[in-house]
This record gives C-alpha cells, structure tokens and sequence, in this order.
C-alpha cells in the first residue's frame, strides 16, 4: 500500500512572482489611480520648470536640470512609500489582506508582489518625466556608463528601501480613508528637506541634517550625479556627491525597512485580533 504524498507548496520567491502579476492588474485596473501616479511629477517639472526653468542654480546648470534629478528620487518615493501607505490600509480594512493571510503565502512573498509593482511603476514614470523634460526644458540626459550604473543601482536601492518603508507604515493610520492625511505630509517634508524643490546647499543647516536620517536626502544626492555635469559636485555639502556614502545609507534602509516590514506588517487592523 503506498502513502500519497501531499504536492509540495512553492517557495517564498515563486509565490512572491506569481503575486507580481496580480498587483500590476489591480493598479493598472484603477486607471485614475495609475495615471495620476504616472503623471504627478511630470505635471510638477511643467509647473516649476515653467517658472524657473531657465534660472541657472550654478554656472551652465539650469533649474530644470537641477530638478529633474529631485524629481526623480522623488518619484521613487511616490511610487513606493506614498502609494503603499495609503493602499495597504485600504486593503486592510476592505478585507483584501484578511484573505490572502488565509492563503499558505509568506509576508515576504506579498512584499516580492509589492516591490515589482512598484518598479514597473516607477520605470513607466521616468520615461515620462525625462520625454517631457527632453523636449520641453532641454534636459540633458546621462552620458557615462557610470553614470547610468549609478542610476541603476541608486534607483533600485532607493525603491526596495522606501517600499519595505511604506509596507512598515501602513499599519500607522487607524482606516484606510485617513492614510492618506498621515503619510502624504510625511512626503511633503521629506521633499522640502531633502534638495528636492529647492538646492540642497542652500536650507538651513539644521534642515540639511534632519534630511540625512532619511533615504531621500542621499537618493537625490546620487540621482545629482546622475544628471547634473562632474562639476557640480563642488556645490554639494561635502564638495562631492559622496556615492560611497548614499549606495550605504540606502543599503541601510532596505534592512532598516526590511527589519520594520516583518515586525510590523499586519493582515487585519489593529483591535481586530
């Protein structure tokens, strides 16, 4: 007589795949959603670019050029933090998480789902961006290898560390109606503090150093390099663009991130255990 063997389940990583493709048919689902998240920074470089565009920041660097590479870092955090805070606890309460925590899947297989999301996302918007900024504002794109392996490696940092982040805080707002009033200022101070809509160098110092504990500050750091000329780097805080520094800060948050994700993530909301 033989004994039947139960069918093996698949791994952490197979599940996480499988759950890539069912996240990107639920944001794309949600046209409105998905448009404005493609078009917000765009929109943004049109506003200011228009106002101050053609304002040089330093000797041969246009404000444009300056903020392209702000916007950037900020889309980054758009796509990953901002939106997962303010959909995961949409999910929470409307029952969606309550369900797949009935399902034999990880946590760490909804954050695979998550983080591939969000690069799709994220690579979509930077086209975007850059198309707009190429065309209408004469932005310079990068032009070294170095350069756009620095993009690669700062970029993918940047997503995996505020995504892991965003997970972390979706267990912050109490409803899925109010995520969106605690984590999109938590956004805008970032931006304002971290070179973002206005030349780093220039803040208050006590500014400058509130922006070091946070991953936007040395994101925009690295995407500077990315796309402002070798020169600039004399008008950075240390008189250089540090890359050494922002690949470690990043590297930091994804297993700060990581670490806050697995303590904090929750299925259901709180009081409901």
């Amino acid at each position: 007589m033989t004994t039947a063997v139960a069918p093996r389940l698949p791994g952490t990583v197979a599940i996480g795949w499988r759950r890539v493709s069912v996240e990107l048919r639920q944001f794309f689902r949600d046209r409105n959603s998905a448009v404005f998240n493609f078009a917000f920074p765009m929109i943004l470089l049109v506003i200011f670019g228009s106002v101050f565009g053609t304002q040089e920041v330093a000797p041969g660097i246009t404000f444009a050029q300056y903020f392209v590479a702000g916007m950037v870092a900020s889309g980054v955090l758009y796509t990953s933090f901002q939106n997962l805070a303010i959909a995961i606890p949409l999910e929470r309460e409307d029952g969606t998480l309550k369900r797949l925590q009935g399902l034999p899947m990880p946590k760490a297989s909804y954050f695979i789902g998550k983080i591939a999301t969000v690069f799709v996302t994220y690579f979509v918007q930077v086209i975007i961006l850059v198309i707009v900024g190429v065309i209408f504002y004469d932005i310079q794109m990068p032009s070294t290898a170095l350069q756009w392996f620095t993009f690669v490696w700062a970029s993918v940092l940047g997503l995996v560390a505020c995504t892991l982040c965003g997970i972390a805080f979706s267990v912050v707002p109490k409803t899925g109606r109010g995520a969106s009033a605690v984590a999109t200022p938590i956004v805008l101070v970032l931006q304002f503090t971290s070179g973002v809509f206005f030349v780093f160098t220039q803040l208050p110092n006590w500014m400058q150093v509130f922006a070091s504990f946070f991953p936007l500050k040395w994101l925009a750091q690295a995407m500077r390099s990315v796309f402002l000329p070798p020169s600039a780097a004399a008008g950075e805080v240390a008189g250089s663009f540090e890359l050494g520094l922002c690949a470690l800060m990043l590297a930091l948050w994804c297993v700060i991130g990581l670490v806050l994700a697995l303590l904090f993530f929750r299925w259901t909301p709180r009081g409901s255990d």
